[in-house]
């Protein structure tokens, strides 16, 4: 395009030697003349004004020329600053994506289920990547700082005894009472050679073994009787006293220094630092194991679970309005925070990268982009010129001969 430019110029300036040459002798030559100067005059004039945007004409400093190398970084933040007022404004962000109903566009996509499963493939992919980065002794750490700070740290009597305390009021622990009672009179029933053993292990050898046999036998009856009674009578006298015991320990647990300096000692045997530290690895690896083996399996159920949530979620966007207005208004809320609170960040990117870039690389890219355009600038420069001067050298005729 320059190359047509400049040539266009040398065809003016040929034409116009030659009709000046022989104007004298073919009068009509003076029009061509005056279009010829006219177009020379149009091309110098337009390949001034466009070079003197990017450089300096034949590189004499002429001022205010080489515009763009010598103010990119105004030209930086005056665009930045542009983008950031035309563009980055919390109403024009609010109106297009007000008009735009991302939900339900959105919804539509995850409702296919391609969309829903390409999301679970990236979620998935996303997961494995966290996995990769996370170092696991550092979870580990942040496991055990949690153990620590909710279970280990603080004091289990007086929880512990709020516990018991409603499970007893509320009557809950009276099917584990009866679990047991029952467990018991199983085991009575089907263990009368071991009861009875036990008179015969402790009686004098001067007792006869006949003595020892009716005496275990008694002992054994009125045991499984005591146990039988038990089981079948719920106000039973040992039920009622395993209640005041249990509503008592419950009062220890939360008043008791003494019961509850016990708890703490129960808790530091089971949770001391070496049981905690493994507690906190075996709960990473057995996590990690789990994530990462139903990320990896494409038919796992948490991986086929959340593809059909997605789909779900997307059917739900597109058929309930209300869903789909509250997550516009969600978008939208989104966006303008993000806008309000962020846009001058945004636009440094704008303003930053400007001035990274060199004076002559900044004002080639901005030439090449519009190159084309600034040499028909030129082109028409020469067009309009040699037009202009055909007219001005016309009227002139008329008005002076």
């Amino acid at each position: 395009m320059k190359n047509i430019a400049l040539a266009l110029l040398i065809f003016m300036a040929v034409v116009f030697c030659i009709a000046f040459a022989f104007q004298e002798r073919h009068p009509w030559l003076g029009y061509v003349r005056a279009a010829a100067e006219g177009g020379m005059v149009g091309a110098l004039a337009d390949w001034f004004a466009v070079t003197a945007l990017f450089k300096y004409p034949m590189g004499i400093k002429i001022p205010h020329t080489a515009i763009i190398p010598n103010r990119k970084d105004e030209i930086g933040a005056s665009l930045g600053e542009f983008v950031e007022t035309n563009f980055l404004s919390e109403t024009v962000v609010a109106d297009k994506l007000a008009s735009a109903q991302i939900a339900q566009k959105l919804g539509g996509w995850l409702a296919k289920p391609a969309s829903a499963q390409r999301v679970a493939t990236e979620g998935a992919a996303a997961i494995r990547g966290a996995m990769a980065v996370l170092k696991d002794d550092d979870v580990r750490d942040v496991i055990e700082a949690m153990v620590r700070k909710h279970v280990v740290d603080p004091p289990w009597g007086p929880p512990m005894g709020k516990l018991a305390e409603r499970i007893v009021a509320d009557g809950h622990h009276h099917p584990l009472v009866d679990l047991l009672v029952d467990r018991s009179a199983d085991w009575v029933r089907a263990n009368h050679s071991t009861i009875s053993g036990l008179v015969s292990d402790r009686s004098p050898s001067w007792v006869p073994q006949f003595v020892d046999g009716m005496v275990g036998d008694k002992i054994y009856v009125e045991f499984y009787k005591f146990v039988r009674a038990v089981q079948s009578d719920p106000n039973h006298k040992v039920r009622l006293q395993l209640d005041a015991y249990l509503k008592d320990l419950a009062q220890d647990l939360q008043y008791d220094p003494a019961m509850i300096a016990r708890a703490e000692s129960i808790k530091e045997q089971v949770l001391g630092d070496p049981e905690v530290r493994a507690v906190a690895g075996k709960a990473w690896d057995t996590i990690k194991e789990a994530i990462t083996g139903a990320v990896e399996d494409p038919n796992s159920e948490l991986r086929l679970k959340f593809t059909a949530a997605v789909q779900d979620f997307g059917t739900r966007l597109v058929e309930d309005a209300e869903l789909a207005e509250k997550t516009n208004a969600w978008i939208a809320d989104a966006a303008s925070y993000l806008v309000r609170t962020y846009k001058h960040e945004i636009t440094s990117i704008i303003t930053d990268t400007v001035e990274r870039w060199d004076s002559e690389e900044t004002s080639e890219k901005i030439e090449l982009q519009v190159g084309k355009d600034l040499q028909f600038i030129r082109i028409n420069g020469t067009v309009v010129g040699s037009l202009a001067g055909v007219a001005i050298f016309t009227i002139a005729t008329l008005v002076f001969h």
